[in-house]
């Protein structure tokens, strides 16, 4: 009996040390893979700051004043889009012109303590007392179309389309065509690009006599419908011959211009604007547009090159205090050229560049992209 009891135990501590081999063997083997899955993830984000590679993903916040239109759509999906394929987490928010809604939004944002914000379009004090805020937090900030005073914070970058030249290439051509003209002029103050815009205009009505201004408007509140309003009361004051013209430094303003020269018939009177939408672009395209010729920056990219800015910020390299986006010129005969509709997502195969610029864009970010994609 005592020999069977003493092989029974034996048996069961040989099981019990099996099972404890095994375990072991399987733990071991566990440890292996992770380690080999760290290894791989190590060697995949080879180069890449490690701000970006935390493991606690970084949030950005995108809030924008103007609202309500395609350009506002594609620049908020620019950022998605890139802030997604860094690997960040991107919230968005248009006021659609609302400042408390803006400001309420800002200080939400602050609060909640994101990583980064991309503020658009704060074109007054307290959206730099604002900014001023999230940089004391230190919050990373980059500001589009924004009020110069943020060049005083510290750490923050101001972006803009390059206004200059936007305004340049459409004066040019309203110039080369109409040297000698009755011209009427869409425009606003209050805006950093309306008032650099306008630099540019006071610029070319001093060297070109030829060119004179017989009417001005300008309306940043439901643009559209109160341009055609103001337009169309020009034009039935203002018989053939006595307006050649329109310079508008906003899209929706040549909008609410080609609607009420369309109603009215008056097809010798040509459209020349700034910025682009879908929108825009089938205005362009219908029989007997007036508008002709309208200078552009993708909204797109410029949502992708403010979240490569942050992203740059977040990894702690140099960025600059301020960085403008190069235009492309579009042209009604381009578009109808093409034999098709041409839309934001086709007009790369119209206009040649459009869309693409590799500015702020880095090697490991493009690493990160891969990274992410997979």
């Amino acid at each position: 009996m005592r020999k069977s009891k003493i092989w029974l135990f034996a048996i069961i501590f040989l099981l019990i040390g099996i099972l404890a081999a095994c375990g072991q063997e399987e733990e071991n083997s566990s440890e292996e893979g992770n380690d080999e899955e760290t290894t791989n993830e190590s060697a995949d984000l080879e180069g890449v700051p490690e701000a970006l590679q935390a493991d606690e993903q970084l949030e950005i916040m995108v809030i924008r004043k103007i609202g309500g239109d395609d350009h506002t759509q594609q620049f908020l999906a620019g950022t998605q889009q890139e802030g997604q394929a860094l690997g960040m987490k991107v919230d968005t928010f248009s006021a659609n012109g609302d400042t408390t809604s803006f400001h309420d939004t800002i200080s939400q944002a602050i609060n909640q303590e994101y990583d980064g914000l991309i503020i658009s379009h704060g074109d007054d004090d307290t959206t730099v007392e604002l900014i001023q805020e999230a940089r004391d937090k230190g919050i990373e900030v980059v500001a589009f179309d924004t009020n110069q005073g943020a060049l005083e914070i510290d750490g923050v970058t101001l972006t803009s389309q390059n206004d200059e030249e936007l305004a340049t290439l459409a004066l040019d051509k309203l110039v080369e065509e109409h040297p000698e003209a009755n011209i009427g002029y869409l425009w606003v103050d209050g805006f950093p690009p309306m008032v650099r815009r306008n630099n540019v205009y006071e610029t070319v009505l001093e060297e070109n006599p030829g060119i004179n201004e017989v009417k001005r408007f300008g309306d940043a509140t439901d643009p559209q419908t109160k341009t055609q309003e103001a337009v169309g009361a020009w034009l039935t004051e203002l018989p053939e011959g006595e307006i050649d013209a329109i310079f508008a430094t906003w899209d929706a303003f040549a909008v609410g211009a080609t609607r009420a020269i369309t109603e009215a018939g008056r097809e010798e009177i040509d459209v020349y604007g700034i910025d682009v939408s879908n929108a825009d672009l089938q205005l362009m395209q219908e029989e007997n547009s007036p508008w002709k010729y309208t200078a552009a920056v993708d909204p797109k990219l410029i949502g992708e090159v403010n979240v490569r800015l942050l992203a740059k910020k977040f990894a702690g390299e140099e960025t600059p205090q301020e960085a403008s986006l190069e235009p492309s010129l579009i042209s009604q005969e381009e578009l109808n050229a093409s034999g098709e509709e041409v839309n934001m997502e086709t007009l790369a195969d119209v206009v040649e560049g459009w869309g693409e610029s590799d500015q702020f864009n880095e090697d490991w970010m493009t690493t990160l992209r891969e990274h992410h994609s997979n």
